[in-house]
């Protein structure tokens, strides 16, 4: 896919400041830590530390990025620090690229394609899940999944395998991180009725119409949302759903060029001329893999459940707790990394699990102060104006105010 090459700037991208991972890198940068995107591919960049991981499309090794997509993806996580301008946000992670989907390459017999398998392009769902087990075994600390399938919820997804991939992962520890959709192809519509305010104590998965794979294990991945980084808001085109944990930028993207050596925040131009920047939970998603990474190398004892768990405690939530646009908030990466979390502190689920019943840690609201004693001030005024009119008195006996002056 062509793009369109980014300006040299000194200036960090908006999403990079927006989430200030510049003061996070005082703490960590993620070294050490192996980050698979699974993905169309990755071409070899200078500014990427990037092993071939293996192809399930085209039989090569992963190297190879006709559609852009994996490349924009693993810069976001892993691009190198040059000491301005856009930077992954572990610069010093490495990359394992897997390709499980490319448009570039057109399946056949698409009238017969599977429920949530892509109408255009080829990548079938059990690609991607023999390409989860295969990172978790070639040492994988984490997993970048921007590919999303999508299905109604009437109808069967077939996705039993990607489900099993993503417990593999959990119960080895690897944190999955999986983008939660776009309002687009099978994913246009569903789910906005979620939660029904009617009845809040309703669990949102009864009332889901639109499922979205490897999102919707929420057991053992964690979903991200988009944001925009200019206003904080949801962005329109991000799928809402009960699994979503966290949010993160997925517009304004610039990330490492697939067809150069430097940067790029456009695909284009096509045939008319015409370029679009590039925008998604795609690319929200690895803004979160990134994180994942930073805590990972930050704190090497925890578990992929307390990885995620710690992801989601120091999100900022939302003002009505947990939604399923944003899930528990849009990802803090500062306070992620140096937060000192309460043992008693409330938390999205039970080892990184999340419930029936999200909900969200919000600081508790103080009680109001109570109502100053002024007892002792109103005695000791009292006490003070007794002896002053004591004081006057006596005054008055001395000296009578009619008293004639002597002759």
């Amino acid at each position: 896919m062509p793009t369109t090459p980014e300006i040299a700037t000194n200036a960090a991208p908006i999403s990079q400041r927006y989430l200030n991972f510049q003061d996070v890198w005082k703490f960590t940068r993620g070294q050490g830590v192996k980050v698979a995107v699974i993905d169309t591919g990755v071409s070899a960049h200078p500014r990427l530390s990037l092993t071939a991981g293996g192809d399930y499309v085209g039989g090569a090794n992963g190297l190879e990025d006709c559609d852009a997509h994996g490349t924009i993806v693993a810069g976001i996580i892993a691009g190198k620090d040059t000491g301005h301008g856009f930077a992954g946000v572990a610069p010093d992670a490495s990359i394992i690229t897997l390709r499980a989907q490319s448009a570039a390459y057109e399946l056949k017999g698409t009238q017969h394609r599977e429920a949530g398998e892509p109408a255009k392009g080829y990548g079938p769902l059990g690609a991607l899940g023999a390409a989860i087990v295969h990172a978790v075994n070639i040492g994988a600390a984490v997993v970048n999944v921007s590919l999303t399938y999508c299905s109604p919820s009437s109808k069967p997804m077939r996705d039993d395998g990607i489900g099993a991939a993503v417990k593999y992962a959990y119960q080895r520890n690897v944190v999955v991180v999986a983008a939660s959709g776009n309002r687009d192809g099978d994913c246009q519509s569903g789910n906005d009725n979620i939660v029904d305010p009617v009845h809040p104590d309703k669990s949102p998965w009864d009332n889901v119409t639109l499922n979205v794979s490897p999102a919707r294990f929420s057991d053992y991945v964690l979903a991200v949302g988009s944001v925009s980084p200019k206003t904080g808001q949801p962005s329109t085109f991000t799928v809402p759903g009960p699994w979503v944990g966290v949010a993160a930028p997925g517009e304004e993207i610039v990330s490492l060029d697939p067809n150069s050596s430097g940067l790029t925040s456009r695909k284009g131009p096509d045939d008319k001329g015409n370029t679009v920047g590039f925008q998604g939970t795609s690319f929200a998603a690895p803004y979160v893999s990134g994180l994942a990474a930073l805590v990972r190398a930050r704190y090497p004892h925890l578990t992929a459940g307390e990885v995620i768990k710690r992801i989601e405690q120091t999100a900022h939530a939302p003002g009505g707790g947990w939604n399923p646009y944003v899930g528990y908030g849009i990802v803090d990466p500062l306070a992620a990394v140096t937060a000192d979390l309460a043992a008693d502190m409330p938390n999205p689920g039970v080892g990184g699990i999340k419930t029936d019943k999200p909900y969200s840690y919000q600081l508790p609201i103080p009680a109001p102060e109570p109502a100053p004693d002024h007892r002792p001030r109103n005695a000791a005024l009292v006490a003070a104006g007794a002896i002053l009119l004591a004081l006057i008195l006596g005054l008055l006996a001395v000296n009578p105010l009619n008293r004639k002056p002597p002759e």
